[in-house]
């Protein structure tokens, strides 16, 4: 069972997504956060698999909460519209999994659910690719590219694709390798760079220049 917990200032909001998400067998909503401060205090309670977090709540909005669950056991998967998509870059930063737009149909919100309780991030070619192209070129300090220093050159070309929103699969058919070995490449260079998801290696992908915004390769 997939544990999750809703955080979102408008009770109507969570209504919905705690009856699309209890309607599945192996979904199960925990808790329910009306802004970003009681949503790291639930979390810490009741420890849910998932955190589905708004980014726009009171006293402590979505972005600051995720950066302080960034790291622990549960999953945030940042809620968003295109109207403020903008933030979508600064959340990965944060340290989100990924996202899902708020008028998303109900297969795929579960889907980003189910994606992100296994340790996944939801990096859609469709959606993420280009918003964080368009995002990664704000003007936010980069990384110098001796942080890469640690990766063999075959794991630059697996962070290379993934920073390009490719999947296992995706990038196992252009480098040569099976899916399983691409996972490996994926876990061992998140161990190297210190970090704990997909996304965040998307981040490190574009701030060290290895991919450029807009060169979609």
């Amino acid at each position: 069972m997939i544990t999750v917990l809703l955080a979102d200032d408008q009770p109507l909001v969570r209504a919905g997504l705690r009856a699309l998400l209890g309607s599945e067998s192996d979904l199960s909503v925990i808790g329910e956060a009306e802004d970003g401060a009681q949503a790291v205090r639930l979390t810490a309670e009741l420890a849910p698999d998932v955190v589905l977090m708004d980014i726009r709540m009171p006293r402590m909005d979505g972005l600051e909460a995720t950066r302080r669950l960034a790291g622990g056991r549960a999953r945030v998967v940042v809620v968003t519209t295109f109207d403020l998509d903008e933030y979508v870059y600064a959340a990965l930063r944060a340290g989100a999994g990924g996202f899902v737009v708020k008028d998303a149909e109900p297969a795929e919100i579960r889907h980003a659910v189910r994606v992100a309780a296994r340790g996944d991030a939801l990096l859609s070619p469709a959606v993420t690719r280009r918003l964080i192209e368009r995002f990664a070129a704000l003007d936010e300090p980069r990384l110098g590219a001796e942080r890469l220093a640690p990766l063999t050159a075959r794991e630059r070309e697996v962070l290379t694709g993934v920073t390009r929103g490719l999947g296992n699969v995706e990038l196992a058919e252009r480098l040569f390798m099976s899916p399983a070995t691409v996972k490996t490449h994926v876990n061992r260079m998140m161990a190297k760079l210190g970090v704990h998801d997909r996304a965040q290696l998307v981040v490190i992908g574009y701030e060290t220049g290895l991919v450029r915004p807009g060169d979609g390769g």
